[in-house]
């Protein structure tokens, strides 16, 4: 699915598009870069992928974004907002739109943090910017916020029949349900600090115990997402025996929230699926393992076109 034009309910012609706002990479429906931001107050000499906004300016993706419980708790995310939307709409040659936003939040906070996320994304009724020099006029219809995870299943659901777990792995959370015969049950949603970027700690600490080397963070996670990487084998060795060990941690997390192989399939989504494809030991007729990054932000965006229509809207 790519980016939606429609008629909601106020006849207005709005863009729908879909925001997975993760801590390591911004994601679209067909768009992902890191969820970095550096801030400056005067113009960078380096200028890729530079957002100049409010007077301020932003270097989008430089790193990736700390862990964070409220992710309304400073000006980055809504950046990375403005940054994802230039992405979207430079694919479609625009640079003028009113957009309606699909965003998440991890399945347990949505019921706590979605009224705040909402008018943080919502603060502005109209913005102007610039990215990649190029000047954006964006006015906001709304933004419909749902549980990761769920999302990225949503438009899949027809394949959950029986039994089945979802384990969304991002950079920073794992958030884990149960989706019975293709409806998921809210009782059994668990969030857990346990993602990719946890690996790369624990695979850190190895290297620093076992050679009394530090490694770059970016080979760390190279070798987490393909297997392997140009570096020494001593090297290529502790860091696949650390990242195989964090993959048996994250079953056993699974297996903490009663996950059974014998009684139920395993849906693996985010990022973080590579992980349990390289490194983990499982019966791969049970778990299927979704490598597509931008599932969840697709899944966000159909939610909003059903509801839209739902509500009298229409797709133009």
């Amino acid at each position: 699915m790519i980016m939606r034009m429609m008629k909601n309910n106020n006849n207005e012609t709005v863009m729908v598009i879909g925001i997975d706002h993760g801590y390591g990479n911004m994601k679209t429906a067909t768009r992902c870069f890191p969820s970095g931001v550096a801030r400056y107050d005067k113009e960078p000499i380096f200028q890729n992928n530079l957002l100049v906004y409010n007077g301020m300016y932003y270097q989008i993706g430089e790193e990736h974004k700390e862990f964070c419980a409220e992710k309304t708790q400073d000006e980055d995310y809504y950046v990375l907002t403005l940054a994802a939307i230039a992405r979207e709409l430079d694919g479609k040659g625009m640079n003028r739109a009113k957009v309606h936003i699909a965003a998440g939040l991890p399945l347990t906070w949505v019921a706590t943090q979605k009224e705040d996320f909402q008018k943080y994304l919502l603060q502005n009724e109209r913005v102007d910017f610039t990215f990649r020099n190029k000047e954006y006029h964006v006015e906001f219809a709304g933004a419909d916020i749902y549980p990761q995870g769920f999302a990225a299943a949503f438009y899949r659901l027809q394949d959950f029949k029986g039994i089945n777990m979802l384990a969304d792995i991002g950079n920073g959370t794992m958030n884990i349900m149960y989706i019975n015969n293709s409806r998921p049950l809210e009782k059994k949603c668990f969030t857990e600090k346990y993602g990719t970027h946890q690996c790369v700690l624990a695979v850190r600490e190895s290297l620093l115990k076992e050679l009394g080397t530090v490694v770059d963070d970016l080979m760390i996670e190279q070798v987490i997402r393909t297997g392997t990487a140009d570096i020494g084998e001593k090297y290529l060795t502790v860091i696949r025996k650390a990242a195989g060990d964090y993959t048996k941690e994250i079953f056993h997390k699974l297996r903490e929230r009663e996950y059974n192989p014998e009684l139920m399939r395993l849906y693996v989504v985010g990022g973080g699926g590579c992980m349990i494809q390289n490194f983990g030991e499982y019966d791969k007729s049970r778990v299927t393992i979704v490598r597509d990054i931008c599932a969840t932000a697709k899944g966000y965006e159909a939610m909003t076109v059903r509801k839209i229509q739902r509500n009298g809207g229409m797709l133009v």
